[in-house]
């Protein structure tokens, strides 16, 4: 039997408490690799570290996920900030530009979700909208949509049809990156995937498979890593 890939996941620092402890942990929530598992492949959790050493983490990996979370400071594509943008969460933005880059370097398949999709974008020299009114849930909530795939591109080719996904965001891709190409749109024209052109596995989605039960995004990526 063939060995099943090993897929990285990012992960963030923030304080929490557990038992007796309080102090920073590296938190991810578990139904991360809880999908990675299900499309077929191992999990690992990658905690923010020194950017220098992205390519040398990204050679043990056979694909990578970046995980959703905060907002991308918005210095890292030339914009001012907007008022209701996020604090910035500038050492897991670093951590996670360069994990993308050495990721689309090395060919090491790639998928971001939510904002590891806008921060593909930005890694390729795209931009953000800082926010969409009305285009989340409340605090915590995740909206349920429809989003639309474009004919002849690799996310139609996982998913033919519209499909109905969770999701939970205020930000979005506005000018995209280098060699990325729309991929789906919500009804309302937000891009809700996009992908890199060519032979490399690399994708963004803008809502969160990981709170469905739709495998297809996740094991499209698991197939790729086990090329």
């Amino acid at each position: 039997m063939p060995a099943k890939p090993l897929i990285g996941i990012t992960t963030y620092l923030d304080p929490a408490k557990w038992g007796v402890w309080d102090m920073r942990a590296a938190l991810l929530p578990e139904v991360y690799p809880r999908l990675v598992r299900a499309a077929g492949g191992i999990a690992a959790m990658l905690p923010p570290d020194a950017p220098a050493v992205a390519a040398e983490v990204v050679a043990r990996l056979d694909g990578l996920v970046v995980a959703g979370g905060a907002d991308v400071d918005p210095l890292r594509y030339g914009a001012e900030r907007d008022p209701r943008t996020g604090p910035p969460a500038t050492e897991r933005d670093a951590w996670e530009l360069a994990l993308i880059e050495a990721a689309l370097a090395a060919g090491t398949p790639v998928l971001g979700v939510c904002r590891g999709m806008q921060l593909l974008n930005v890694a390729l020299g795209g931009t953000l909208v800082q926010h969409i009114d009305g285009h989340t849930g409340g605090l915590g909530v995740f909206t349920r949509h429809t989003v639309k795939p474009v004919h002849g591109t690799r996310y139609e080719s996982l998913a033919p049809d519209a499909t109905t996904v969770p999701a939970y965001h205020h930000q979005a891709v506005d000018r995209l990156g280098d060699g990325l190409t729309a991929s789906a749109h919500a009804e309302d024209g937000t891009v809700e995937a996009i992908e890199l052109a060519g032979a490399g596995w690399a994708m963004g989605v803008q809502w969160h498979p990981e709170m469905g039960e739709d495998l297809r995004v996740v094991e499209g990526l698991v197939r790729a890593a086990s090329s």
